[in-house]
């Protein structure tokens, strides 16, 4: 798909579809009016008999019988005007481009509303873009759907080259995402720890970045029992991924932690086959790592930064974790498995020890983690929580320049209590309330007092019911959610971080 910057009057640019954002109450301001005169006020016309209102994500789809160069014209309500944010544009691009795709239409151009600075609404269109054209086809013997091949962005000649700036960084931004939606929604049976190392290691040499992979026996030797402990029922063997990118400007070391359980049966304490269905998905916290890794070499963030993703299946065998095994943990927490199905903060308390081993003076995690987040927040918002409101909220904020949808949940101190155990330090389940919540207070056990902030990701990182589908979000797929956060607060906080230091923290 290429990208060019025009700066031709939509009404004369010869496409095949031209896509108009339009804001509710503002059917023929701006490129629609101009576009609805060199119609000779057709576009009002039809505008009226379909009763078109600008209503969020709502279309109107019609050919311009060669009355002007663009052959089809596409209207998309973009909301309230009150209420415009850069999502909505980047929600109207994808609409563009699914409606492109399935009219087998190549060339489609969108004018910049100049509602927003000219970076961050071209970013916002590209990324719709590219995240609405994504389709997962490995498997597919066919594919009825058409690609588009060009896509213009309509602008004035002075914000031209901000907008070509904004090109560049959002294609990096989306194929990373799109990177990470590919690694989720492999198989199972293809995408084993041993392969998701591979991939991790063959991503590491192309971009020109350090990376590790450590295997059972190391793993043993460094003493990451907790790990190892989710990983003795299968007979695929576990692997420690540690990717490294280091700028040699970089003053200040952040550590990203990513959940990577390739496929959750729910161990001993097995799942329901409706709630095991979709568990390929639960490394979907190590994908969005490896994938945000990826694409630091090409953003040149001044930041050294370590991607960690402990990758295992959960299984039950005759060698699986047993309800009421201890274990111990690489910091020298021991840990009482009273559910094998809260495996996923097992092999992240060995990560995050491992991230403080290695010096981090930040670190974040992602994880499919509780389906406790999904009934609290819905399948479309991630719960966020640590011990550093400062590094919270750059990354809350973060998330809003991304596009992805993050709410900040209480870490109060009565939730750790049913975490404590008897006959061990610590016990890997507290019951089902505030399951989100005690889940991160464990964790927070590991992280050495470092500031550390924790996405609970379990909700949007893969598409299972309709209420979460959207213009980017295809159901049944993975969504890569985390990722841009994650670039867009490497590459836009970090020097404030960096002035700043670090806020309070436990």
């Amino acid at each position: 798909m290429e990208f060019t910057v025009s700066t031709i009057a939509p009404e004369n640019c010869p496409c095949d579809l031209l896509i108009l954002g339009i804001p509710e109450g503002e059917i023929l301001v701006g490129p629609a009016a101009t576009v609805d005169q060199a119609l000779g006020g057709i576009l009002r016309k039809v505008v009226q008999e379909e009763r078109f209102t600008g209503k969020s994500r709502s279309t109107l789809l019609f050919h311009t019988h060669d009355r002007i160069p663009p052959r089809r014209l596409l209207l998309v309500g973009l909301g309230s005007p009150s209420r415009l944010t850069t999502d909505h544009l980047r929600q109207a691009a994808a609409i563009g481009v699914n409606t492109a795709q399935s009219h087998h239409l190549a060339h489609i151009a969108m004018p910049l509303l100049d509602r927003f600075p000219a970076k961050e609404e071209a970013q916002a269109v590209v990324e719709g873009t590219i995240l609405g054209s994504y389709r997962f086809r490995k498997y597919k013997r066919a594919d009825e759907e058409g690609m588009v091949e060009k896509v213009e962005l309509l602008t004035t000649p002075d914000r031209g080259e901000e907008v070509n700036t904004a090109i560049r960084r959002a294609a990096i931004f989306a194929s990373a995402t799109c990177f990470a939606r590919d690694l989720v929604n492999e198989p199972p049976n293809e995408l084993t720890p041993s392969r998701l190392a591979e991939i991790a290691r063959e991503v590491a040499t192309q971009k020109g970045i350090r990376c590790t992979i450590y295997g059972p026996e190391e793993m043993r030797q460094m003493g990451m029992g907790a790990i190892l402990s989710v990983a003795q029922g299968s007979s695929q063997p576990p692997r420690f991924i540690v990717m490294e990118y280091t700028p040699p400007q970089a003053k200040r070391t952040v550590a990203l932690v990513g959940k990577g359980v390739t496929f959750d049966s729910g161990g001993l304490d097995i799942k329901s086959t409706e709630g095991m269905e979709t568990m390929k998905m639960d490394m979907a916290g190590a994908a969005a790592v490896i994938a945000a890794m990826s694409a630091l070499p090409d953003l040149a963030p001044p930041v050294h930064v370590l991607g960690i993703a402990p990758a295992v299946e959960n299984l039950p065998s005759g060698t699986a974790t047993k309800p009421g095994d201890i274990v111990r943990a690489m910091d020298g927490h021991t840990i009482e498995i009273n559910n094998t199905d809260a495996e996923g903060r097992l092999i992240l308390a060995d990560a995050l020890a491992y991230a403080v081993q290695q010096g981090a003076e930040e670190i974040i995690d992602l994880a499919t983690l509780t389906g406790s987040c999904i009934i609290a927040l819905g399948p479309i918002c991630a719960g966020i929580m640590g011990n550093d409101q400062r590094l919270i909220d750059r990354l809350v904020q973060a998330a809003s320049r991304a596009g992805e949808k993050v709410w900040q949940l209480p870490l109060f101190e009565e939730y750790f209590e049913p975490m404590k155990s008897e006959i061990a330090d610590l016990r890997n389940s507290g019951g089902r309330y505030a399951g989100a919540q005690k889940g991160a207070l464990f964790l927070r056990e590991f992280v050495g007092g470092k500031p550390w902030a924790h996405l609970d990701i379990a909700g949007p990182a893969f598409v299972e019911h309709d209420e979460a589908k959207g213009p980017y979000w295809p159901k049944g797929s993975g969504t890569g959610f985390g990722v841009r956060t994650l670039l867009e607060y490497l590459t836009s906080t970090v020097d404030e971080t960096n002035k700043q230091g670090s806020g309070e923290h436990r």
